[in-house]
């Protein structure tokens, strides 16, 4: 009896412990390293897009939390995009299209760091987008953030991690000198014969063999829409973006 009693409560011990370590992961993961708290996506006013052929998909996960595109804002401001979120969201022209090899880059300013978030929160472009507006809608795409952070994820519709839960450090990645500070990001997603890899300020922060990002679960072609992709609560201007075919 004792030995099991033994067993029962060393079982519990590990199951606390795992509990916590998945807890403080997912804190992480959500608000980043020392975030008090998770912070939920909080409507803009006069949102919508308000650039004629774009169009755009709120995260299946948001959506059903009763968020809509109104709930976050894209407008031309000069030859400028500003994008001001809102729920996690995705946007595209509707003739935007990439096949072969090609290479899709933008610029993205956040001029004032986290102005509307609580940690720091990615943006950056997709490729691969197809069944676009849809439940089945697929991209990957590829993301910074101000903290020197970037991701690699997409929808398969189903989401998918390739940098894995939590976002993965890179020098060659800006810092903003601290919040309310100006901090800047050139991001480009490149298609080359049997890869997919993402640039981040002229430096190459990850590789993926082609084959293994067209699996179950993950894209049906790296052909297809490319665009823009923010994370919630954000406030980015982007500039530069344009997408050009061979290697």
């Amino acid at each position: 009896m004792k030995r099991k009693s033994k067993i029962l409560i060393g079982s519990a011990i590990v199951f606390v412990a795992l509990f916590v370590a998945l807890f403080l992961a997912r804190k992480q993961f959500v608000g980043g390293p020392g975030s008090p708290t998770v912070e939920g996506p909080r409507a803009v006013t006069d949102g919508g897009i308000k650039i004629p052929g774009w169009n755009g998909r709120v995260d299946a996960a948001e959506e059903k939390a009763g968020m809509t595109l109104d709930a976050a804002r894209f407008v031309e401001e000069g030859q400028t995009l500003h994008v001001t979120t809102g729920p996690a969201v995705s946007y595209w022209k509707t003739d935007a299209m990439a096949s072969g090899d090609f290479t899709v880059r933008a610029t993205f300013t956040e001029p004032k760091y986290m102005n509307l978030n609580s940690h720091p929160h990615p943006y950056g472009l997709f490729i691969g987008g197809n069944d676009m507006g849809t439940p089945s809608q697929t991209e990957l795409y590829c993301a910074a953030s101000g903290n020197g952070t970037f991701i690699v994820r997409g929808f398969g519709p189903e989401p998918f991690r390739m940098t894995g839960l939590l976002s993965k450090s890179n020098p060659a990645i800006h810092k903003a000198a601290g919040r309310g500070q100006p901090v800047t990001q050139d991001i480009s997603l490149s298609v080359r014969e049997d890869k997919v890899v993402c640039s981040i300020n002229g430096s190459i922060v990850a590789s993926y063999d082609k084959t293994g990002l067209l699996s179950s679960g993950k894209l049906t072609s790296t052909n297809g829409h490319y665009g823009l992709r923010f994370a919630h609560n954000t406030d980015v201007f982007v500039s530069n973006l344009l997408a050009t075919s061979g290697k």
